[in-house]
C-alpha cells in the first residue's frame, strides 16, 4: 500500500533510540493484561542527561471510515468506562492475539466484527501516532467503498456497541458542535479529508 508504515518492533524501536543518542540504561514491566503492557525505561540522553518513560506498549490497530455510496458513513456507539461516557466513533481494534497480522486483513476483519459490513474496496487513507508522548501505538486508516451489510460478530464486552449512520454533510456540524469526543475518530476523518477522500467535505 502506498505510503503505508509497518509499525517498527519492539526490538526496532530499541535500535532506533539508541541510534538516535540515548542509552538504555533499565527497563522495568510495571503492569501487563492480554491487551497492553507498561514498561518503565530508564535512560541517559544525548545530552547526558538521565531520565525516564512510563511507555504504554499496544499492538497496532486499523480504523475505518465506512462510506456508502449516497454518502452516509457508519459509525458505532459505545460506552466507555474510563471516560465513563458513551461515545460515538468509527469502527476501530487491534488483534492482542495476532499482533503481526496483515494491516488489511485487521481493517476488513474489525469492520465486519463490528458493524457486519464488508467491503469491495479498501483505500489506505493514512496512519498516525496514538499518543506519541506516552505510548508507541501506531493506527492506520481505511476508507472502506462499496459495502454490503451483514452480520456483526461482536465481542462479548461489545454488547451494548450499536451502529449509527450519519449523513456525510451533518458530521462536520457534529465536529463543531462537539459532539464527536474520540481522538482517534476525529484523526482519521482529518486525515481523510486531506487527502480528498471525502467528497461531502468542500
Amino acid at each position: 500500500m502506498e505510503n503505508y508504515k509497518k509499525p517498527l518492533s519492539r526490538e526496532e524501536l530499541f535500535r532506533k533510540r539508541e541510534a538516535d543518542g540515548y542509552q538504555l540504561l533499565s527497563t522495568k514491566l510495571a503492569y501487563k493484561n492480554p491487551w497492553l503492557q507498561v514498561t518503565e525505561k530508564r535512560f541517559v540522553d544525548p545530552t547526558g542527561r538521565k531520565g525516564f518513560y512510563g511507555i504504554l506498549e499496544r499492538d497496532q490497530f486499523a480504523v475505518i471510515i465506512p462510506l456508502h455510496a449516497d454518502g452516509r458513513i457508519t459509525f458505532i456507539r459505545q460506552y466507555r468506562y474510563p471516560v465513563a461516557q458513551t461515545l460515538l466513533e468509527l469502527p476501530m481494534g487491534m488483534w492482542e492475539a495476532r499482533p503481526d497480522a496483515d494491516i488489511l486483513d485487521l481493517a476488513r476483519g474489525e469492520l465486519e466484527e463490528e458493524t457486519g459490513l464488508r467491503a469491495k474496496e479498501m483505500l489506505f487513507a493514512g496512519s498516525f501516532f496514538q499518543g506519541a508522548g506516552y505510548s508507541d501505538q501506531r493506527g492506520s486508516v481505511f476508507l472502506a467503498k462499496g459495502l454490503i451489510q451483514g452480520q456483526p460478530h461482536r465481542e462479548a464486552s461489545e454488547n451494548d456497541m450499536c451502529t449509527v449512520e450519519i449523513e456525510g454533510q451533518e458530521i462536520k456540524g457534529m465536529i463543531a458542535r462537539g459532539q464527536f469526543e474520540c481522538m482517534v475518530t476525529l484523526s482519521a476523518l482529518m486525515t481523510a479529508h486531506a487527502r480528498g477522500l471525502l467528497p461531502f467535505w468542500k
